[in-house]
């Protein structure tokens, strides 16, 4: 039987309802310690929900970004540490996003006081420059990249000119280092093969170094229940309120379903001023149809996916996709686009989801169409999501990090030996 191991689990954001971020370290966090493992959690703000039993260390930030009032520059005397400073620094003079590299400069003396507490590092999608000091700490670092963010980058440029094209491009200039990081870590685990070839051509990590482990579903909240269903309602998650989540193209092919039958759209997230569907929102064939319900517990999430008759993911890219995976486990019909991983997730056409192209609203509102007037077909797409949730648990999520856990450590010891002599 081998050894528990100690595990630093690391995450810069771990919103609990916004993103996946927080989510997956809940989970991870909470199964990996159901193993027998030790772990502690190291996040920045906003913090994440963690189960009981599961220590977190919370790391402060200038906070910046946080809500309600993002973007704010804080008074210079709040600005105290040199991570205080760069992330002050970088922000203010150069338009740049420093959450990343601030959070790794500022973990990186934690674990500087602490080496000896564990056996490796596990990086949520930070890969800040810091991180590399772990090299000098005898810590491994494992990264998981859910996939490359200049993904993210490029659909934002597609959708910007001018002045807003520039501060898109500063805004990302952390990809880069991302890159340089991931590259240098021990492992890469992602969560889809789309994903882990995007993160070979995009990060140019070697293919030998990146391993596909997928996410679980929490069965215990997302069940089939018995709630009942809104005739007509659409869901979709665009918690980032960004282009790759296509919600400009969802809104579109809403117009199009409404001048058929009736139909609802409720969007879980928060929409923001500069969105690129505010244009969309405000169209009066669209009034009344469109409701955002930002910040859900995951209780009340899963009660809105059973009461939907059709959730659509119309993502122009997805490194997974939780909202599908929980939508089949609630066993609600799907209609997505069949771009990056949604394919790996929900299937063949028709088995469990209507597959559709990305940004092409005409398909998407046919799809949307034949799902809520036909009720055999909703009946035969939940079960098909049934069928395929119950092989996603967080479990079997653990079970395979672990196993990556181990081989990084082998390795470890393998390069150590080889020096010795």
């Amino acid at each position: 039987m081998t050894r528990p191991l100690r595990i630093a689990l690391l995450t810069y954001r771990g919103a609990p309802h916004s993103g996946g971020q927080g989510v997956y370290v809940r989970h991870l966090s909470r199964e990996l310690r159901a193993l027998g493992h030790s772990v502690e959690v190291f996040a920045g703000p906003p913090h994440p929900e963690l189960d009981p039993g599961i220590p977190l260390t919370r790391l402060s930030t200038l906070d910046i970004f946080g809500e309600p009032f993002p973007f704010r520059l804080p008074p210079l005397r709040q600005v105290r540490s040199a991570a205080d400073w760069v992330e002050y620094l970088d922000f203010r003079f150069r338009g740049n996003y420093p959450e990343p590299l601030s959070f790794s400069l500022r973990v990186l003396p934690e674990l500087w006081a602490r080496r000896a507490e564990f056996d490796l590092v596990h990086d949520n999608q930070g890969l800040g420059y810091g991180l590399l000091g772990l090299h000098w700490l005898g810590l491994p670092l494992v990264a998981t990249v859910h996939h490359p963010v200049a993904i993210d980058r490029d659909f934002k440029l597609a959708t910007t000119t001018g002045a807003h094209r520039r501060g898109a491009l500063r805004w990302h200039r952390f990809t880069d280092m991302q890159g340089r990081v991931a590259r240098r870590a021990a492992a890469v685990l992602t969560v889809s093969a789309a994903s882990r070839a995007a993160i070979v051509r995009r990060m140019r990590v070697p293919a030998d170094r990146v391993s596909v482990v997928p996410l679980g579903v929490d069965h215990s909240v997302f069940t089939t229940g018995s709630t009942a269903k809104v005739p007509g309602r659409i869901v979709t998650t665009a918690s980032a309120d960004v282009p790759i989540k296509g919600l400009r193209t969802l809104l579109a092919a809403l117009a199009l379903v409404r001048a058929a039958a009736p139909a609802e759209l409720v969007v879980i997230g928060r929409p923001k001023p500069d969105s690129p569907a505010a244009e969309l929102l405000a169209r009066p064939e669209l009034a009344g149809a469109v409701r955002f319900t930002p910040d859900l517990s995951t209780v009340d999430l899963a009660e809105l996916l059973r009461s939907a008759e059709v959730v659509c993911v119309p993502s122009l890219f997805e490194g997974f996709s939780l909202p599908a995976a929980e939508a089949m486990a609630c066993g609600t019909a799907l209609v997505t686009t069949w771009a990056g991983a949604l394919p790996e997730v929900v299937g063949r056409d028709e088995q469990a989801a209507l597959l559709v192209p990305p940004a092409d609203p005409v398909a998407l509102a046919a799809a949307l169409t034949r799902v809520l007037t036909g009720t055999a077909l909703r009946a035969r797409l939940g079960k098909g999501g049934l069928r395929r949730a119950a092989g996603l648990s967080w479990r079997r999520t653990a079970l395979a990090t672990v196993e990556q856990y181990h081989r990084v450590l082998a390795d470890s010891c393998h390069r150590s030996e080889l020096a010795d002599h």
